[in-house]
């Protein structure tokens, strides 16, 4: 079976989580043919792969949100009647005419200079600014929609690989194209959300600088209409957690369509690993995380300077990448040396395996999450844990249960709250070894790779056989 995974903003150009997840499904299934479509955000990245690549993988197709035209001005300058309506309706969010828009882009290709600058497009977009906007300018209104609309309907001109599934790792552009490609090739269509991609989407321009009021609003729905083109024709969605579950149900997805399987990890692989030597009597800190804005560093560092002035033998390993945002990065160094914070270490990249070993405490900061590798990881290595309530992390750690607690959870952004967790077991040699005990025991019960890979295997065969109901998108 060859099945494509359409992918949006992270393998193979980053590590992390997401990454990890995608390696592991691919590895571990070797009776299958891998076809992998990215989507990118800058031309210029293409090829510049940080991840090694399965040799089950056998074509990886890119696509790029700035790609633009290629064909420049030349192509139709007008819509059809069919056309032009299901513009209008995807600007509307009104009416679900997706299959309109495939077709349009796929069949008959139109230039998007003479579509975006062309009259039909100004057209619909005034009626839908008379309709809801016109308060504001509508030059700033009519460029925004321009800019909204270039980059999926740049990656919708693409020619998609062809599969027997097709598997979307996210909802809005991967979750569009996948769809587009199910629907030109009538091939099921499987999402998997390792987080609510809108929700995400939402918090980001929220506290985004580079637009502001009612654009924001504008932003925030456009990508939830792109996430429902996905939920209303995905033949199975999957999350990773209950409460991811019940979202995507609140946002529209069929509860019958919906189940959960959740993140997997090799808990053998997190044995026999080095650690600490026994000389060195420092309690270390790691975070396996990428240095951007949404693991919220700023609040780590913060929060582990003030715990340094209760328990001063404690020291914080950063490990992970620091090169996706490098003005960020500086932002973070420039607030340890702001603190004047000692026992700070940036390590970049690492092999999780030769470092997890070596820390006594795990901690995870950011503000939006899924179900966290790293976090699963710090279980299956009997160490204790630190999270943010995001995602299913309150769950998985069972903070609920002093007795089964696998960590410590606390608020989002909360420097006090993280601290005094740091603290707690920084200074309690017997709490931290429970909760690791604790940690291993929920990895072996609930969130072994083998459970996670088995489920995927056979919703990929149960997928195969389901092309008579994909035929019914046509």
């Amino acid at each position: 079976m060859k099945i494509c995974m359409m992918i949006e903003g992270a393998y193979p150009y980053l590590r992390g989580g997401v990454s990890s997840w995608v390696n592991d499904i691919i590895t571990k299934m070797p009776e299958h043919e891998f076809v992998i479509q990215t989507i990118g955000a800058f031309t210029a990245d293409a090829g510049k792969f940080l991840c090694s690549i399965p040799d089950n993988v056998v074509e990886i197709s890119e696509a790029f949100l700035d790609g633009g035209d290629t064909d420049s001005k030349k192509g139709r300058k007008r819509l059809s009647k069919k056309e032009y309506e299901a513009v209008r309706s995807l600007l509307f969010g009104a009416d679900d005419r997706w299959e309109d828009i495939f077709d349009m882009f796929q069949k008959n290709p139109i230039s998007l200079h003479n579509l975006l600058m062309g009259p039909d497009f100004f057209k619909a977009a005034r009626e839908y600014y008379d309709a809801n906007y016109s308060r504001v300018a509508f030059s700033d209104f009519l460029w925004t929609c321009r800019s909204m609309y270039l980059p999926i309907f740049t990656v919708l001109k693409c020619k998609f690989p062809e599969a027997d599934v097709y598997h979307a790792i996210a909802t809005g552009y991967a979750g569009v194209t996948a769809t587009c490609a199910g629907y030109i090739y009538n091939k099921p269509v499987i999402l998997t959300e390792h987080g609510i991609y809108t929700r995400e989407r939402e918090e980001e321009i929220i506290r985004a600088k580079w637009t502001k009021g009612i654009y924001k609003d504008l932003w925030i729905d456009h990508f939830y209409r792109l996430s429902t083109c996905i939920y209303n024709r995905a033949d199975y969605i999957y999350s990773l957690f209950k409460r991811a579950r019940d979202t995507q149900i609140e946002l529209g997805c069929s509860e019958e369509n919906t189940e959960v399987i959740h993140n997997g990890i090799r808990y053998e692989g997190m044995q026999n690993i080095p650690v600490k030597d026994e000389k060195d009597t420092n309690i270390n800190i790691g975070a396996v995380v990428r240095v951007v804005p949404i693991k919220d560093i700023k609040t780590m560092i913060s929060a582990f300077h003030h715990a340094r002035e209760t328990v001063d033998n404690i020291r914080l390993y950063i490990m992970g990448g620091t090169n996706e945002d490098e003005e960020y990065y500086q932002e973070c160094l420039d607030l340890v040396e702001m603190l004047g914070t000692e026992g700070v270490t940036f390590t970049g990249h690492i092999n999780v395996k030769d470092h997890i070993g070596k820390m006594d405490i795990i901690l995870l900061t950011s503000i939006s999450e899924g179900q966290p590798l790293s976090i699963l990881e710090g279980m299956a290595a009997g160490k204790a844990c630190i999270s943010t309530r995001v995602g299913d992390c309150f769950d998985m750690l069972y903070a609920d249960d002093p007795d089964k607690s696998a960590g410590i959870v606390v608020p989002v952004m909360s420097v006090g709250k993280l601290a005094e967790a740091m603290v707690t077991l920084a200074v309690d040699d017997k709490l931290r070894k429970k909760m690791g005990e604790n940690g291993q025991a929920i990895v072996l019960e609930s969130y072994q790779d083998t459970m996670m890979i088995d489920k995927y295997r056979k919703v990929y065969q149960q997928a195969k056989s389901c092309v008579k109901k994909a035929k019914a998108y046509r």
